[in-house]
């Protein structure tokens, strides 16, 4: 599958790094960023090839907070196939992935499906309105959840029903909120720093 999608090679040895936009974001949204917490690192940022009135997303939905399951399955495979070419091209020893909304979402879906694509998991404002079966491959994985106390899209009490998910599936999960919606806060950019610090 070829996404578009921009690219930063990074040097031998280091990272990759793949983020994932939200709804009617593009493959620049997250890459500088990417970019600038982790110099060095391999980055690749994929356009979500599914169009909601012209915004870009990763799978299909029919309405807010309810989607297309079948489609997503389909895209989560495809996506999947997607980060293992990009991990082959790279021969990166640990991979990360971050993503926003719609692209948390898509990155979750794959962690879930095939959890030894991705190392590190970075799940900004994610929304899993499934309840997901379980997932052993996902034990000693880390994972970040950013989330606002008052999301209308991502309701807070979803937020902490996927990380007790997590979890129980041995995840190593850092829960971070902000009080406020849908916005990425500082106080979350802080939280991702931390979070690959280590």
């Amino acid at each position: 599958m070829a996404y578009i999608a921009k690219r930063s090679k990074g040097a031998a040895g280091q990272p990759l790094f793949l983020t994932f936009h939200g709804t009617g974001g593009n493959e620049t949204q997250f890459h500088g960023f990417a970019e600038q917490l982790m110099p060095g690192a391999h980055v690749t940022s994929p356009r979500g090839d599914v169009s909601e009135h012209g915004a870009a997303r990763f799978f299909r939905r029919t309405g807010e907070g309810v989607y297309d399951m079948d489609d997503l399955a389909a895209r989560t495979a495809t996506m999947a196939d997607f980060i293992r070419d990009e991990k082959a091209t790279a021969s990166a020893l640990r991979t990360i992935g971050l993503g926003y909304s719609n692209g948390a979402n898509i990155l979750a879906a794959v962690a879930m499906d095939q959890p030894d694509l991705v190392d590190d998991l970075i799940l900004m404002h994610p929304l899993i309105p499934w309840q997901p079966t379980p997932q052993p491959g996902l034990q000693g994985r880390r994972v970040l959840i950013t989330a606002g106390e008052h999301d209308p899209i991502c309701p807070a009490p979803a937020t902490h029903d996927f990380a007790t998910y997590l979890e129980a599936q041995g995840a190593q999960v850092t829960l971070h909120w902000h009080p406020g919606g849908h916005e990425i806060a500082q106080t979350e950019v802080d939280a991702v720093a931390q979070f690959l610090e280590i």
